[in-house]
């Protein structure tokens, strides 16, 4: 809607940066599968509002050498983020 449910019209970046949960929630499932599918596990993955992008950190460090190909198999695009207390750290952006 371009309504703040108020009946104010919203900006047009109002309007952007306005995601619903249940697509969150769905594309949360969607990294957790691919994470999964690939054998390792997630420590942490939440939707960051003011960048619109999913922060995920793995369980696992993941050697140099997979990192580009973990990021390819991802189902948004994935970029390496470092390495965090857990695991390497990724920013996925939908």
């Amino acid at each position: 809607s371009d309504t703040d449910g108020y009946g104010s019209r919203r900006s047009p970046t109002q309007q952007i940066k306005t995601i619903n949960y249940e697509y969150i929630w769905q594309i949360q499932d969607e990294i957790t599968a691919a994470v999964n599918s690939l054998g390792f596990s997630l420590w942490d993955l939440h939707y960051d509002r003011d960048s619109f992008s999913f922060h995920m950190e793995l369980n696992e460090h993941l050697p140099d050498e997979v990192l580009s190909s973990f990021c390819s198999q991802m189902p948004l695009a994935t970029d390496y983020d470092g390495e965090g207390s857990h695991g390497s750290v990724f920013i996925l952006y939908p």
